[in-house]
């Protein structure tokens, strides 16, 4: 974990290879995409350049509800985002916020979406 809470995953695929992956294993675990927004796109529309950038914000109301009610501030972070971009000396990249990290953010018991971090390897290797 980095100290400003974002982990990095390098994929070894391209970030449109690695966000269909992504897409396809969230999708799998039932779990819902409620947008995925192509940075780069948005940003061609504008006349400006970006690197290849996908914003992924996703989630399971059945899981994240329950914490909500729990931890109110923890809407703040939720649905969960997953950022897969290009950097120019790094590669291709999966980044998300580290369950310990939303741990101390929110004050929860126990770092939460463990199991999410499961779907984010197999979206890059």
């Amino acid at each position: 974990m980095s100290t400003n809470g974002i982990i990095d995953l390098r994929s070894s695929y391209s970030v449109g290879e690695t966000a269909d992956r992504l897409a396809s294993l969230l999708q799998v675990q039932g779990i819902k995409i409620f947008a995925r927004i192509d940075q780069a796109a948005e940003a061609r529309g504008v006349g400006l350049t970006l690197p290849p950038m996908v914003l992924f914000i996703f989630g399971d109301p059945k899981s994240g509800t329950p914490l909500m009610t729990n931890y109110p501030s923890l809407a703040m972070d939720l649905p969960l985002k997953a950022l897969v971009w290009e950097s120019a000396t790094a590669g291709v990249q999966l980044s998300y916020n580290s369950p310990e990290f939303l741990q101390q953010r929110h004050g929860l018991d126990a770092p939460p979406f463990r199991a999410v971090e499961g779907i984010f390897r197999k979206a890059t290797q």
